[in-house]
């Protein structure tokens, strides 16, 4: 496997629970396989100029930027156009090598030792392709098992902070540690010699790093648009011209938009765009109609019928099929060969299209679902809350949130829903909610027992609405009634994990399946930290929870 022509297991749906050695099951081909672990190795070159350049007083904003992003567009299912890899890794070395200089004009130490300090790159795809062997995840075989999973942990879990970090900074929300700590963590894969208990810290302020990334995006949110308020929306359609946008990024939702005012197109979410028809300042436009399908189970099919143009940003998409790939665009980091990308936000493209295509051809009725249950609205009835938990009329809080994927394995989550007693609360977030987000549970005492929180990153609400009922019934997060039912997919979830475990939070039930890259060993160490475990069966599962 480390021979083969790639190696990747940065996600949940790593062939055989193992690793892709042949072909992403994501859709990423070896080559770009190859691209994005070039790039990653020249970003380590970067990381470790920047971190002695810091130690000098010597930041560069510039380079601060780019890291996080270009670390962000290696992330499963966001770029996968071999051709802007290239570039990407052109500007990682310019960038380096000019911090290089600057930092030893300054009177700087900066250690060369390692090759990627000095990494000279070929300017195209096969000359690069062709020095993806010293780059790969496993290209040094020397490198204790264990260590090397704890150092792909922090690989993976820095992914996730750029991700989150990338769309903050678009937002006007930055802080000089967070750059800090990913050109840290990089810099320490490449150099430090540390046992695994220095790994496993690393890791850990990794999660920390994470609460203050998605702090700042959720500060970024709310501050441009609102905190979110419980609003219901459509699953159907509205006759009339269509496009769908689909991912995490609200800015790009709000210019969407602004540059449709007018022109008789109504305006539809797709998976993790769901929540942002809880933002006031979204919600305000009048042709900001529902929502159009779920997040991967159906997707291909969804996209394919979808009788209007359709947008992408940022992840968590499945690769286009050639049937329907016309009348999608891509923007931001989205890449894929063959799919037209629009780079500055700029939408009239998608208009264009939009306005050839039929649309819906008449009304449809179907169900509506809530969301906008973020910690502003939840803890607005914190009382009745707190009320029903001391009455017994809440007996217990589940978290059922995280990744949704297309293995087979993920309708645990639906079941476990579906079985959840009448007088337990369900929280969810981020696409995983789509094997269930439209079940009628019913309230209790007027608080709905599904309360939808929004995307992955607002595990930032999670987290607080976590600790506010702390407070209240005066005990640690561990002691509250509640449980985490957790799904990953990608590496925003990784970073997540690695928050809730930096919490100190217990108990933590994590599938379809743990982590190939999680050695024995090191999952010996989380469960007996952390007592994290993976999903049985919803019976078994709630029955050891509740009793």
């Amino acid at each position: 496997m480390e021979n083969s022509a790639m190696f990747c297991y940065q996600c949940e749906q790593t062939a055989k629970g193992e690793g892709c050695n042949k072909s992403g099951v994501c859709g990423k081909d070896p080559e770009v396989a190859a691209l994005q672990d070039v790039l990653v190795y020249a970003l380590k070159g970067l990381s470790a100029v920047a971190v002695d350049a810091r130690k000098a007083g010597i930041v560069d904003h510039a380079v601060d930027v780019f890291t996080v992003k270009a670390l962000f567009s290696t992330l499963t299912n966001v770029d996968f156009d071999a051709a802007r890899f290239v570039d990407l890794i052109g500007q990682c070395t310019s960038f380096r090598d000019a911090l290089k200089d600057k930092a030893k004009k300054a009177g700087a130490s900066v250690d060369e030792k390692h090759a990627a300090v000095n990494f000279k790159p070929e300017t195209t795809v096969a000359g690069l392709v062709g020095q993806a062997k010293i780059a790969s995840l496993k290209a040094d075989t020397t490198v204790n098992p264990d260590i090397q999973s704890l150092q792909h942990i922090l690989l993976f879990g820095i992914k996730g902070v750029a991700a989150y970090a990338d769309h903050a900074q678009i937002l006007g929300q930055e802080d000089d540690k967070i750059y800090a700590f990913v050109q840290e963590a990089l810099a320490a894969i490449l150099r430090e010699n540390m046992d695994l208990n220095g790994w496993l810290g690393l890791v850990l302020k990794c999660g920390e790093i994470n609460l203050r990334t998605m702090e700042l995006l959720d500060a970024g949110n709310t501050g441009a648009f609102g905190h979110p308020v419980p609003t219901s929306v459509p699953l159907y359609a509205k006759k009339g011209k269509a496009i769908l946008i689909s991912g995490h990024d609200l800015k790009d939702l709000s210019e969407l938009l602004k540059q449709t005012e007018g022109k008789g197109i109504n305006i539809y979410t797709h998976g993790e765009m769901l929540p942002a028809h809880g933002y006031p300042e979204l919600k305000k436009h009048s042709h900001f109609y529902g929502h159009y399908g779920t997040a991967w189970q159906n997707q291909a099919k969804e996209f394919a019928e979808f009788p209007g143009a359709i947008l992408m940003t940022t992840n968590c998409i499945q690769r286009p099929r050639e049937a329907y790939a016309a009348n999608i665009f891509t923007c931001g980091l989205v890449g894929w060969p063959g799919v037209a990308h629009i780079a500055d936000a700029s939408f009239e493209p998608v208009i264009k299209k939009a306005l050839e295509l039929p649309g819906f051809a008449a009304d449809q009725e179907g169900k509506s679902v809530m969301v906008g249950f973020a910690r502003n609205a939840v803890m607005g009835v914190a009382d009745k809350v707190i009320e029903a938990v001391k009455g017994k009329a809440i007996r217990h809080f589940f978290l059922v949130a995280g990744c949704d994927g297309a293995k087979p394995g993920r309708n645990y989550y639906t079941e476990f829903v579906e079985k959840a007693p009448k007088d337990t609360v369900v929280l969810t977030l981020a696409c995983g909610k789509f094997r269930f987000f439209d079940q009628e549970l019913g309230d209790i005492g007027g608080i709905p027992r599904l309360l939808d929180i929004g995307q992955c990153n607002d595990a930032y609400s999670a987290i607080q609405i976590a600790v506010a009922l702390s407070k209240a019934f005066n005990c640690g997060v561990n002691d509250l009634p509640l449980s985490m039912i957790l799904s990953w997919y990608e590496q925003k979830a990784v970073a997540i994990l690695l928050t809730l475990l930096y919490l100190g939070i217990k108990d933590i039930r994590l599938g379809p399946s743990l982590p190939a890259f999680i050695t024995p060993n090191v999952l010996n160490v989380l469960v007996e930290n952390f007592a994290i475990k993976p999903i049985t069966t919803p019976d078994e599962d709630l029955k050891t929870i509740l009793g």
